[in-house]
């Protein structure tokens, strides 16, 4: 999926996804955190996550459902969203609301706050981990019991501000 604006003027390539020994290795990570939880990575999930993994920018559903197949043949939809929402319970993806897209979770465990800067030039979204603390205290002083925080800011990345 190209998500590029027609005014981007970067090369593709900025914001690579995984391949090769990276790939296989968050593959076999994923496996063992599975295993770890008994849980089990099926092979549609996986597909999922590679698809995901490999990818430079969010993925909405319907693009993953196109490029499910290994030889081409598209997924069918429910197939794609059950692994999806196994993806974002076990902290493997998120979904950013604003996009309706997906990404992997880069930050190798489950349970914390979600926060990505989207470049609205490239679409490229790029996850990092906020101090959320004094929201949550914030919260709780005021006597809600927060789940969960997901933060999008967007602007443009150092790609795109250098194109």
């Amino acid at each position: 999926m190209d998500m590029h604006s027609p005014d981007c003027t970067h090369e593709d390539g900025a914001h690579p996804g995984l391949e090769g020994a990276d790939l296989r290795h968050a593959l076999v990570d994923a496996e063992h955190r599975c295993l770890d939880i008994q849980e089990r990575l099926t092979a549609p999930r996986r597909r999922v996550l590679q698809l995901l993994l490999e990818s430079d920018a969010p993925q909405k559903a319907y693009d993953l459902i196109a490029a499910f197949g290994e030889s081409g043949e598209p997924a069918k939809p429910p197939t794609v969203y059950r692994a999806l929402e196994f993806l974002e319970r076990l902290g493997f993806a998120h979904r950013i609301e604003s996009l309706n897209a997906y990404v992997p979770c880069r930050l190798d465990r489950s349970g914390h706050a979600a926060a990505f800067l989207i470049c609205d030039c490239c679409g490229a979204a790029e996850e990092f981990e906020p101090d959320f603390a004094p929201g949550r205290a914030a919260a709780a002083a005021r006597g809600y019991a927060v789940k969960s925080v997901t933060l999008e800011a967007r602007g443009l990345c150092p790609a795109c501000q250098a194109g």
